[in-house]
């Protein structure tokens, strides 16, 4: 499987400025994409909010192609289980190459986590030694054709932070590092980092990915704890970020 990535990494603090010149631009004040990263994730509910979407049933209804109706959605936590077919699975670097052939997408993941079912998830993998750490991919129809028709990685990055803070439960919340990469036919893939301390579960820190493919959002999240007592390792991270950057659409 042959596919480039071309990794623009930002790790400065975004301000208000910036957002508010990118909804000059764009003509626009409403949410956008990253609400969506910020709704739900799998356990914990700090991410990824996307419903299957191979064949929306009449009672799912497809995302509008509006930035503002986007944003609601991606701020929301509906969900419908779906059971991926694999079609490859392959050891490399004690990570397993992942593919689901229904919804259009393969990643790798630790060969030690452990699938789950759970409503919501297209695909959920759980850490044995740490229930709290998930990998969880989510897929929803969209009204639209291109991830960028919502706006740059650093707009979808200060949206999806915003919409972190403003739960309830946020005590804090922190955009790391936001990244535009291409990958398998050219399709732009944004990625994000952030932590977010929670009144449900501590801190955490969150890797998501996110693109649009054949008028699907994909939406990748993985979280896991990172309290300052047992902060992640150089090998946990590197194991992580390999997870996130597999992510993407089938050729």
């Amino acid at each position: 499987m042959r596919h480039r990535n071309r990794h623009r990494v930002n790790s400065r603090k975004l301000s208000r400025s910036h957002v508010e010149e990118a909804n000059s631009r764009r003509g626009m004040t409403g949410v956008c994409p990253c609400s969506v990263v910020a709704a739900a994730s799998f356990p914990s509910p700090i991410l990824l909010p996307l419903l299957p979407g191979r064949r929306a049933p009449a009672s799912l209804p497809v995302i509008a192609s509006t930035r503002r109706s986007f944003s609601l959605f991606l701020s929301s936590s509906l969900v419908l289980v779906i059971s991926p077919t694999i079609v490859a699975a392959e050891v490399e670097d004690d990570l397993l190459s992942y593919a689901d052939e229904k919804e259009g997408f393969v990643l790798r993941r630790p060969s030690s986590w452990a699938k789950v079912d759970k409503a919501g998830a297209t695909a959920l993998f759980v850490s044995e030694k740490n229930k709290s750490n998930s990998i969880g991919v989510v897929v929803y129809p969209v009204r639209l054709s291109s991830l960028k028709d919502f706006g740059t990685p650093e707009f979808v990055a200060e949206k999806l932070i915003q919409a972190e803070r403003r739960k309830e439960s946020t005590k804090d919340a922190q955009m790391l590092t936001f990244a535009e990469r291409v990958a398998a036919r050219d399709l732009p893939v944004y990625e994000f980092e952030y932590t977010v301390d929670s009144s449900r579960g501590g801190p955490k820190r969150i890797f998501s990915a996110v693109f649009v493919d054949a008028r699907k959002l994909y939406i990748l999240n993985i979280t896991v704890s990172d309290k300052p007592e047992s902060p992640l390792s150089i090998d946990e991270r590197t194991m992580l970020e390999k997870v996130l950057r597999s992510f993407h659409g089938l050729e």
